[in-house]
């Protein structure tokens, strides 16, 4: 399976079962698919008034030798995978632990019902965090890298608890042969100057939350009496940064069909001096005001588009721009076959914490009763649940076997495909598309970027000069 696009000077094929990526001249491009499929008689005559003789039979050959090397055109074998995939004990890797249900914002769009989850007010106690950290370890069973990321409602409003969940952990390392990586999650009203210097500490990641210029960000995410949470955090947001030293954070917005400009919003954050930014489409029932609609789908991939252009000007002006989250990919590496097939391992690797203890697939279905996978004294005991989700793959999707983006999206979000099509097995087509779209122009930058490196290999280069313009910039 192969995709062609075209981004900026770029005219890009990607080998998806491969994971290659080539820039070709018009001519590659043009006739790829039939060279791969005709003869190479029936494609001179097929392109003789559109292209030289000489020239058609050189791109022919060339394009038939990258088929050879499998790294065109090249057979799926990643379905072979799926029988140890969906066979495997799980082994919990990550955990999200909703230290408050609650929040001092009242986000029009929030998922968690400004911080309740369908369910009553409530900070975690010590005791539930303790055993939670306890069943981390014992479900990681011999991994010795393992997450917790504090998560809301707003985790800040129990900073006392995340303190003493972060030391109970730290004591456990040695004794278990264990590494804790700590991330939090906030909207940042609560930060002050002890609370910056715990976190730049004992976080590995920030994610800061922002929606991008202030009458965007204001409009969705109020204070609970209706003022501007804007103007109260960006200042303690470049404190932070600021502060930070290098270690990773990111500003995380959300868009809504109420800015589908959203790339001035992204460019709003660049431009405050944040230089790790991702900014995410919203996900809401189609019957509310600020809901996505497919309607949307053309605006807001021209919207991407719009963005990596602006990164690549910026980046070809002064030799580095901002990362954007969705842009970002390594082709050279990447995603292990696991998460290539499964995604972010939502019900068997990553699990999330209620504060009363609870076990869910993942923050977006906490309060869903049916989503109950068992609490931390217990462990997992909703095993029918569990195999459910550890059977949900890219080729259990229907829509994802023929995708050719499907080795990077990896199926998409399950809660989408159950808020949407009642089933984890589907998908959500307006995430589909724009995903699908972030995808080309992140790899259309790298293509771009990679074109003015000087040191890419003189042979390669000679020959797409001479021959048909194909360059493998990087293979999986």
């Amino acid at each position: 399976m192969i995709h062609k696009f075209q981004f900026e000077n770029s005219n890009i094929i990607m080998d998806i079962h491969s994971g290659a990526v080539h820039v070709v001249d018009d001519i590659a491009y043009t006739i790829v698919e039939d060279a791969l499929n005709l003869s190479t008689e029936q494609v001179v005559q097929k392109y003789q008034y559109q292209f030289d003789d000489r020239q058609l039979k050189e791109t022919i050959e060339e394009l038939l030798q990258l088929q050879q090397q499998q790294i065109l055109n090249t057979p799926d074998i990643y379905q072979d995978f799926v029988p140890a995939l969906t066979n495997r004990s799980p082994v919990v890797k990550a955990m999200c632990l909703h230290v408050a249900h609650d929040c001092n914002l009242a986000c029009k769009y929030c998922f968690a019902s400004e911080g309740e989850y369908h369910g009553e007010r409530g900070l975690m106690s010590i005791d539930v965090a303790k055993a939670a950290v306890d069943f981390l370890i014992k479900g990681s069973a011999g991994r010795r890298n393992i997450e917790i990321d504090f998560f809301g409602g707003e985790p800040l409003m129990n900073f006392d608890v995340v303190k003493q969940v972060v030391e109970y952990a730290r004591s456990k390392e040695d004794e278990h042969n264990k590494n804790f990586r700590f991330t939090m999650t906030t909207n940042g009203v609560l930060l002050n100057d002890e609370i910056m210097e715990f976190l730049n500490e004992h976080m590995h990641n920030v994610v800061l939350s922002l929606d991008g210029r202030r009458d965007v960000n204001d409009w969705m995410r109020p204070t609970r009496n209706g003022k501007s949470s804007y103007d109260i955090i960006m200042p303690k947001f470049r404190k932070l940064v600021d502060s930070r030293n290098g270690k990773q954070y990111y500003i995380r917005g959300t868009f809504t069909r109420n800015n589908l400009d959203f790339s001035n919003d992204v460019l709003h954050i660049a431009d405050a001096g944040f230089n790790e930014i991702s900014v995410e489409p919203v996900v809401a029932p189609s019957d509310v005001d600020y809901a996505l609609q497919e309607t949307d789908i053309e605006k807001l991939c021209e919207e991407y588009e719009t963005l990596a252009k602006e990164m690549l000007s910026r980046h070809k002006l002064c030799g580095k721009s901002f990362n954007f989250f969705h842009f970002m990919i390594d082709l050279s590496g990447g995603p292990c076959v696991h998460k290539r097939l499964a995604g972010c391992g939502s019900g068997t690797e990553y699990l999330a914490v209620t504060p009363e203890g609870d076990l869910f697939p993942c923050h977006q279905f906490v309060g869903l009763d049916e989503f109950k996978m068992g609490d931390v004294w217990h462990g997992v005991t909703n095993f029918e649940k569990r195999n459910e989700f550890a059977q949900c793959n890219v080729y259990s999707k229907e829509d994802c076997t023929s995708c050719w983006a499907k080795l990077h999206c990896s199926g998409g979000c399950a809660a989408n495909s159950y808020n949407f099509n009642g089933t984890l097995n589907g998908t959500y087509r307006i995430g589909c598309e724009l995903q699908k779209k972030r995808l080309e122009c992140a790899i259309g930058l790298k293509a771009e970027i990679s074109l003015e490196v000087p040191d890419i290999s003189t042979e390669v280069r000679d020959l797409s000069i001479e021959v048909a313009s194909i360059e493998t910039i990087e293979t999986a």
